[in-house]
């Protein structure tokens, strides 16, 4: 079993094109429920399709929290080099 194994990786793969076309229309008419109901709510919808295409904020790392998981990477690799050596 791989690390990244998922019951979902394969969800397409055993649909037939029919399936498909069907699960795309389903796909549309929910994004056009989205929108309608942004429309009438006067606000965004969390899930809505604008929102859904907007890039994902990258989360900023300190340079001292970077320095700390080197030094503790440094450590282990050490560790693990003192270890095979004996």
């Amino acid at each position: 079993m791989s690390f990244w194994y998922s019951p979902f990786v394969n969800l397409f793969a055993n649909l037939t094109v029919a399936q498909l076309k069907r699960a795309v229309a389903i796909k549309e008419r929910i994004e056009e429920l989205e929108s309608e109901l942004a429309s009438v709510v006067g606000r965004n919808v969390a899930y809505s399709p604008a929102r859904r295409n907007q890039p994902k904020r990258r989360r900023k790392m300190s340079a001292a929290a970077r320095a700390k998981i080197a030094a503790a990477a440094r450590a282990r690799w050490a560790k693990y080099r003192a270890a095979k050596a004996k």
